[in-house]
């Protein structure tokens, strides 16, 4: 084995600048295997919008009045109704005015029609319908103010569109249910929808739901939707051959955004999981989506150029014959767990996401805000295309390209767990130019230090930035650990490091600054692109222990032979970086790398 120096004796390509300050009162023993506590509770976000103003109380009344109520008797080719406000012509019922209807009964080829005044509010009652429409829309609701759906307590309902749409109108009908109006959908009983020539579920307006059991099966999306979906408290089971829920106006982009809360929603997609044209918003829900078959079909660059700076590229950077493939992809099938186009707000519930491409995103800010998470991803893990931040909850991150991607990445707490084959935290700010102008060309004098501890290239394009400020993070990643185009602040929390040996990575990689002024970092990984803190407000320690084998123990004592830090990580190693508030700058300290040891000075 290598005898372990300190890194202010390597010179290869750089020097290197560590510096720290004052120690804390109490020395502690920490192990990265113990537990942290940590705050993972729901915490109050500025919501755009909360239930209230969701929600009507009429979207949950299920009540009506049924000596009032009209009854319509569906009987396979032919009908019966108790009001002349219903025309049945063969097997097509249409109602015309605005009343409670309930209607019981199977049409084994027809069609439920809503065609009543612009200012009519109806309610359907399903109390045990079975309609399917083999050329069209099973239930079609085309002129009203609003409909209200309710599936009965105790019964089952089934919508089918027969594998074809034939167009009846003007309205180019491509759902078993097709609405131009607003519909909601309540009550307690269970809807089942299946269109294998089109969507499951269109509404060309706003669509809630606020109870009931749905399965839907399509081959096309499943909810498609034009200015909103607002789910609460509901079970939504859905195999969709593009998008689970796809909700989108383009004529205003101020719609087209999705609201869930509470409830369940379990679903295999082919295109993406759910989709908000606009914002998206999550709260208390339990979500599981497979979508695009899952991490295995992702598009993720693998890692095998590693090692390869000199000509071969960093992990994940595009090479010219690449960009013509890059340009086709672009046109290809979005397969992203849940996606929005302006921002995308998490708080509660549970979500399992395994998707070929990015598993959350979003293309403005995105907030995590508690909640546990479960996910695989071909991609990205979590990406936002501006802000990302993170107050809480459980992340546990098994599969992913890069883990959590952000021009800005702000973790304040939560306990995060990431797997990754290229970086575990990047913050990609303007032109990601770490091959050439960024934090590599440090390696040739760019740094204003020249190396280990110095300060990055200062790029003027490098405007990332990663903030730490609590929580527990640990990062497994095969490309660099934390990757701050741009800069990166640690004051709290507890994070954990473990990069690979081999190639063009580091355990840190920043272009402008890396301070450290509170909390547990303790990294490992390669030696030939390793930087350090440029600043400190305490000590730290980093070395060079030569090549370790995955499972060689860490260990840093005071000179009392109190433990401060005790740690076996999980692949092989040649740099260990180690700040805590017990380190004092100025202050030697031993450390014991397997079988070997030393003394070295805080800085």
């Amino acid at each position: 084995m290598k005898k372990i120096v300190s890194l202010f004796m390597i010179s290869v390509f750089m020097s290197s600048v560590i510096v720290g300050c004052s120690r804390s009162t109490e020395n502690k023993s920490q192990d990265d295997s113990q537990n942290i506590t940590t705050d993972t509770e729901v915490k109050e976000v500025d919501f755009f919008k909360r239930d209230v103003d969701m929600f009507t109380e009429r979207d949950s009344r299920t009540e009506y009045d049924e000596a009032r109520a009209v009854t319509i008797s569906l009987n396979g080719t032919t009908s019966t109704a108790s009001s002349d406000s219903v025309n049945i012509s063969g097997s097509t019922v249409t109602i015309t005015e605005e009343a409670t209807y309930v209607i019981s009964g199977e049409l084994t080829d027809g069609m439920l029609i809503v065609n009543a005044p612009d200012t009519a509010k109806l309610q359907l009652v399903f109390d045990g319908v079975n309609i399917t429409s083999k050329n069209s829309a099973a239930l079609y609701i085309l002129k009203a103010d609003k409909v209200f759906l309710t599936l009965a307590e105790g019964t089952t309902n089934t919508i089918a569109n027969g594998g074809s749409f034939i167009p009846i109108d003007d309205n180019n009908i491509d759902g078993a249910i097709f609405s131009k109006q607003d519909l909601t959908i309540n009550g307690t009983g269970s809807l089942k929808v299946t269109s294998p020539a089109g969507h499951g579920i269109v509404c060309k307006d706003d669509l809630v739901i606020t109870g009931g059991s749905y399965e839907v099966n399509s081959a096309s999306n499943g909810l498609d939707v034009n200015d909103s979906v607002r789910i609460a408290n509901a079970s939504l089971t859905i195999d969709s051959g593009k998008d689970t829920i796809h909700c989108e106006n383009k004529d205003d982009i101020s719609k087209g955004f999705v609201y869930i809360s509470g409830g369940k929603i379990k679903a295999e997609s082919e295109g993406d999981g759910i989709s908000a044209g606009a914002y998206m918003q999550i709260a208390d829900s339990n979500i599981d989506l497979l979508v695009g078959g899952g991490s295995e079909n992702g598009t993720k660059e693998n890692s095998d150029s590693f090692g390869g700076f000199m000509g071969g590229g960093r992990p994940g950077e595009k090479r010219p014959e690449d960009i013509q493939n890059t340009e086709t992809e672009s046109d290809s099938t979005s397969m992203k767990g849940l996606k929005a186009t302006s921002n995308l707000i998490i708080s509660g519930g549970n979500i399992i996401i395994n998707s070929a491409d990015d598993a959350i995103h979003s293309d403005s800010s995105l907030d995590v805000n508690g909640g546990a998470f479960t996910i695989a991803s071909g991609d990205d893990a979590i990406h936002a295309e501006e802000t990302l931040t993170i107050t809480g909850g459980n992340i546990d991150i098994s599969e992913s390209y890069e883990g959590l991607e952000a021009l800005h990445i702000d973790i304040q707490n939560g306990d995060i767990k990431i797997i990754a084959a290229d970086d575990g935290l990047n913050a990609a700010g303007g032109t990601d130019a770490s091959g050439t102008t960024g934090g590599r060309d440090g390696m040739f004098g760019g740094r204003t230090h020249g190396g280990m501890g110095g300060h990055g290239g200062m790029s003027t394009n490098s405007n990332g930035s990663i903030k730490i400020s609590g929580g527990t993070l640990y990062i497994n990643s095969s490309g660099d650990g934390i990757d701050a185009n741009g800069t990166l602040e640690i004051s709290g929390g507890h994070t954990t490091v473990v990069g690979p040996t081999q190639g063009d990575t580091a355990t840190l990689d920043y272009d402008k600054t890396a301070t450290i002024t509170g909390g547990t970092f303790i990294g490992t990984g390669s030696m030939m692109m390793a930087q350090s803190f440029s600043d400190s407000k305490q000590g730290v320690i980093g070395i060079n222990a030569g090549n370790q084998d995955a499972g060689t123990q860490i260990i840093l004592k005071d000179l009392e032979g109190n433990t401060i830090v005790s740690y076996k990580p999980e692949l092989e190693f040649a740099v260990v970086i180690i700040s805590t508030p017990e380190l004092v700058k100025g202050e030697k300290y031993s450390i014991t790398v397997g079988s070997e040891s030393g003394e070295f000075e805080a800085n």
